[in-house]
């Protein structure tokens, strides 16, 4: 299955725009989407293990199957004061 992954904040400037293409098989998990997110986009691995991956409007665990149906987002850990 073919994935649109939004990138925001930090993921979008390291990654150089605001969506990457990522092709899986089906049944994937988003463990999978982040080994290949690392593949397709090596300037992300810095963040990958960090990196909050949203399905939905639900942010999503490493063994949550991915629906290709939704919209799929990362974002980076945020902090500020």
């Amino acid at each position: 299955m073919k994935l649109e992954v939004k990138m925001f904040a930090r993921a979008r400037d390291l990654a150089g725009c605001e969506t990457v293409v990522i092709d899986l098989p089906e049944q994937a998990k988003v463990s999978d989407l982040r080994a290949a997110l690392g593949e397709t986009v090596p300037q992300l691995r810095p963040l990958l293990s960090s990196l909050h991956v949203a399905i939905g409007t639900d942010y999503a665990t490493d063994d949550t199957l991915i629906d290709a149906s939704l919209e799929i987002a990362c974002f980076p850990p945020v902090s500020g004061g």
